[in-house]
């Protein structure tokens, strides 16, 4: 089976995806399961993960609807306030939902520290209890920070969204593959294969650009903790679909077809229990 393990699903509204810049624009509309789902069909993907993008609830419940009404929908990454004192409540909610495989926070927009105040890892902690992941969304100044959360929770399984977003467009790799190295040290880490031309030049990227990060993930993380996303409709900025997908099939073609499923779907599945 093969998996988009990261896109994103939104009813546009101005205040709610504020981050969406004028330069962004083609992405300032609607994006819901009916735009997905023939890109899917034309790229042969089977299934897909549905992550926030929001930081609300109601971005969870959102999502988790669209997953109920979308067998294609595998699972969804939701959101919740990892520091409120109830939020094993919050949890409770959501147990009998098979849909919610996960969470994520906009930790990028934070700073590092953030990730480890007391409330928060106790947070990921009760995230582990229950049996969910953790999507780290961060820049590489956050690596250091993010491998001081990891060390407090040995138990938790997590995933670096976007390589942890490299300066793709400056060529910089060395100083982004000292701080990640730590993390792919950690059996429990693994990494997503997306979002990196939103990374590259926007204008001008071409798959040559992403190959030095990705051989540098295959290396670190190897292909059992590897897993492709599109970030779509994110990608749609820079280059379609299709293009995404296509540097990702180029790259992978040097590997065994058992190394290639993995990327393709058995590690995400694996990562997110999805059976």
């Amino acid at each position: 089976m093969k998996v988009d393990s990261h896109q994103h699903f939104w009813e546009y509204d101005p205040k709610r995806q504020d981050w969406i810049t004028d330069d962004m624009k083609r992405i300032r509309r609607n994006f819901l399961p009916g735009d997905l789902f023939p890109l899917l069909q034309d790229a042969k993907i089977d299934g897909c993960i549905a992550v926030q993008a929001e930081e609300s609830l109601r971005e969870t419940d959102f999502l988790l609807d669209l997953a109920d009404q979308h067998e294609w929908i595998l699972g969804v990454v939701g959101w919740a306030d990892l520091g409120r004192d109830d939020l094993e409540k919050v949890l409770e909610n959501y147990t009998e939902n098979p849909h919610l495989v996960g969470f994520r926070e906009v930790l990028q927009s934070k700073d590092p520290r953030y990730m480890l105040r007391e409330e928060f890892i106790r947070g990921i902690h009760k995230l582990g209890e229950k049996g969910y992941t953790y999507d780290l969304l961060t820049f590489p100044r956050h690596l250091q920070s993010a491998l001081e959360l990891i060390k407090k929770c040995p138990n938790q399984r997590f995933v670096i969204d976007h390589l942890s977003k490299p300066d793709i467009k400056s060529g910089e790799w060395k100083d982004w593959k000292k701080l990640i190295s730590p993390l792919a040290e950690r059996e429990l880490v693994f990494c997503k294969l997306s979002g990196m031309v939103t990374e590259a030049d926007w204008k001008k990227w071409k798959p040559e650009d992403l190959f030095p990060y990705l051989e540098i993930s295959l290396e670190l993380f190897g292909p059992d903790r590897l897993m492709f996303g599109s970030d779509w409709p994110v990608c749609l900025v820079t280059g379609e679909y299709e293009q995404v997908f296509r540097v990702i099939e180029d790259f992978t073609s040097q590997l065994s077809s058992s190394e290639q499923d993995r990327i393709w779907g058995e590690t995400a599945l694996e990562f997110y229990q999805i059976s």
